[in-house]
């Protein structure tokens, strides 16, 4: 009997769905990811001999190392079918370099784990692509040079245990930033005026919205309730009459199918899930789920992915299916084609249902919650995107009332298009719809209101503004975005408040450290040229080693300055140590600030600072102090074990709400 040929993918799961598609020809194993990586205490980047990376076996993975070379041993030919990116092809890359170097391996890529695609993927293996394992080299010596280097600095300064990153540093710095424009914000009080209006001859008419824009010509600005009420007295004195009607079709175009960016915005926006859930539930639809079928099914093309290109057969079965679900009227004459970014990876496809025949519906016996309501948005929003346009018939009237004008604007929805299936905000299919008005035609007033408000501050931002943010800015890329986030969240330099990320104390300081000794680290252009300099790697346009040089030189002096001039920071407060009696001191650890004696290390008395919140529990008498758990930060009391009370937020916070 012929030996089965070895295939090695990332995890187990993806492991059992390839295996079933496969057969009995083929040994298929899982590497649990990274096997191979640079040392986790040492540098492991030989500055001095063009920056070349030390690759070590990650600790744990000794045993999957073993098991792989000895499933290997026999095979004549071995297959690597990893991810279809950077990261999977250098993950095969060190998998063959380290255990099968002399064997025949062959890379095996494919954006969808179904029959058709495994298979076809299979009678065409290709070589590795060297330019791709450069570029994720030289993005992960640069990653390593940076953190290794500016984390001790953070120690010296602030506290031992704390680190910092080339791309979520930036990202640390977008949240301070916003956090300060939030700090500095005034409100401004202003007042506007509604008038609620219907045609004068027709009786129970639904009357329609127009705001007062000009006084004289002039801008309407009225700051205050008595300049307010003094207008509305004059207006409602005053005939209204239709100066100008402006009235025409307006298309509204379905956006395109999901890349990782937009994934993850759309899921926050719609169902509330953080970047990392999102990333977690798409890659279960990615690898396999079973479905009641002989073997489990991949729902989703790959989910790390910038570029909105389909598969022409995808796109030829989708329209088929949108003509017999929904008829002619609702498929544009030639498929929607949609704009790819510079330096998208356009060999990638967007993230589709994998098969137009897997209605939601259908599976959602088969699937979790969270997976079936994510699979209903991938799916919902690709058939929308080879529907045709949205039509409205939009209309624009002027009115005048005395000195004063009104303008008012209104949409009617004539034609679903491809709103029918994904419609990105519920409330947009009809605003404020205007009836058939004629110039000089007069008007009823039905009532008129004026209304205060005050100018808001900028938003904080949530999953879905931040990743925005970082794709516009070009920081970061299509893998990067959710473990930017979640690292944050883990080194406490940033919190997610009811769904939006407030700096803590700590982020702050580390912000502004950075910003101080190392500008061009934290400048955002500089990092999105980084990033675009990375790309260029994978094109074969420019040089790793190139890249590397320039970026170091500046690099290093700037941490040669930093180093010298560098001095702990020292908190001192009025307590005094009540063992030694010494000032205690504010530091930091891995569970947020804390008292410490100044006589440290001779004297190694410490304690929490308390919230000055007293404990709710009766006769009690301890004080909440802020704690940290796997699970986030929670306040507990100060005579623990003896009280046991906790909470999410300080009592007093509750009851703000």
């Amino acid at each position: 009997m012929k030996d089965k040929s070895l295939v090695i993918v990332e995890s187990p799961t993806k492991a059992k769905t390839i295996g079933k598609i496969l057969g009995d020809n083929f040994k298929v194993v899982s590497s649990m990811g990274h096997v191979i990586d640079l040392p986790k205490k040492d540098l492991g980047v030989d500055v001095e001999k063009g920056f070349e990376p030390e690759y070590t076996v990650i600790q744990g993975r000794q045993k999957v190392m073993t098991s792989l070379k000895k499933e290997g041993k026999d095979k004549d030919t071995i297959y690597i079918a990893t991810d279809p990116d950077r990261e999977g092809e250098a993950i095969g890359w060190q998998i063959r370099e380290r255990i099968f170097k002399g064997k025949k391996v062959l890379r095996v890529v494919f954006h969808e784990i179904t029959p058709q695609a495994v298979s076809g993927a299979f009678k065409s293996p290709r070589e590795f692509d060297p330019k791709m394992v450069e570029a994720q080299a030289g993005r992960r010596i640069l990653d390593r040079l940076v953190g290794y280097f500016l984390s001790p600095l953070l120690w010296k300064k602030i506290a031992r245990g704390l680190s910092a990153g080339r791309v979520q540093s930036v990202a640390l710095r977008l949240i301070t930033d916003r956090e300060r424009e939030i700090q500095k914000f005034i409100a401004h009080e202003y007042w506007e005026i509604e008038a609620k209006l219907c045609k004068a001859e027709e009786k129970d008419a639904e009357p329609f919205s127009a705001k007062l824009e000009k006084i004289e010509d002039k801008k309407a600005q009225i700051q205050n309730k008595e300049e307010a009420e003094a207008l509305a007295a004059d207006i409602r004195g005053q005939e209204f009459k239709v100066l100008e009607v402006k009235a025409g079709e307006k298309k509204r175009s379905a956006e395109a199918p999901f890349i990782t960016s937009t994934l993850q915005q759309e899921a926050f926006n719609k169902l509330k899930f953080n970047a990392t859930k999102t990333m977690i539930v798409a890659q279960q639809l990615y690898e396999g789920i079973d479905i009641g079928k002989s073997s489990p099914v991949g729902l989703i093309t790959y989910m790390r992915t910038d570029s909105p290109r389909a598969a022409p057969e995808a796109i030829e079965e989708l329209r088929g299916h949108i003509r017999h679900a929904f008829g002619k009227e609702y498929l544009p004459d030639a498929p929607n084609v949609y704009k790819v970014k510079k330096l998208a990876q356009e060999a990638h496809e967007a993230i589709r249902p994998t098969f137009v025949s897997y209605d939601p519906a259908n599976l959602k016996g088969f699937l979790s919650p969270e997976q079936y309501k994510l699979y209903e948005l991938i799916y919902n929003r690709f058939i929308a995107s080879q529907m045709a346009p949205a039509r409205y018939l939009s209309t624009s009237v002027d009115i005048a009332a005395g000195k004063y004008r009104f303008g008012a604007s209104g949409s009617k929805l004539i034609f679903e298009g491809f709103m029918k299936v994904y419609n990105r905000n519920n409330d947009d299919k009809e605003k404020n719809v205007i009836p058939a008005l004629e110039k000089d035609e007069l008007l009823k007033l039905a009532s008129l209101t004026p209304s205060q408000h005050f100018t808001k501050p900028p938003a904080r931002y949530s999953d879905s503004s931040l990743v925005k943010a970082l794709e516009e800015e070009g920081i970061g890329r299509p893998s990067t975005y959710a473990p930017i986030i979640q690292t944050l969240i883990q080194r406490d330099y940033a919190r997610r408040i009811k769904g939006y990320f407030q700096p803590t104390e700590l982020g702050f300081k580390v912000c502004d450290l950075l910003l101080e000794y190392f500008p061009r680290i934290m400048d955002l252009k500089f990092t999105a040229l980084m990033e675009e300099e990375l790309d260029e790697i994978e094109e074969g346009r420019l040089n790793r080693l190139k890249v590397l040089e320039e970026f170091y030189a500046p690099f290093k002096a700037s941490l040669d300055f930093a180093q010298a001039n560098i001095k702990k920071e020292v908190v001192t407060t009025s307590e005094v140590c009540d063992k030694c009696g010494l000032p205690m001191v504010v530091k930091w650890g891995r569970r947020g600030k804390f008292l410490s004696c100044s006589g440290y290390p001779k004297c190694k008395n410490s304690k929490s600072i308390t919230s000055g919140v007293k404990c709710p529990e009766a006769g009690c008498g301890g004080e909440l102090i802020e704690r940290r758990s796997k699970r986030g930060f929670f306040y507990g009391c100060s005579n623990f074990p003896k009280c046991r009370f906790t909470s999410r937020n300080l009592p007093q916070e509750k009851s703000e709400e």
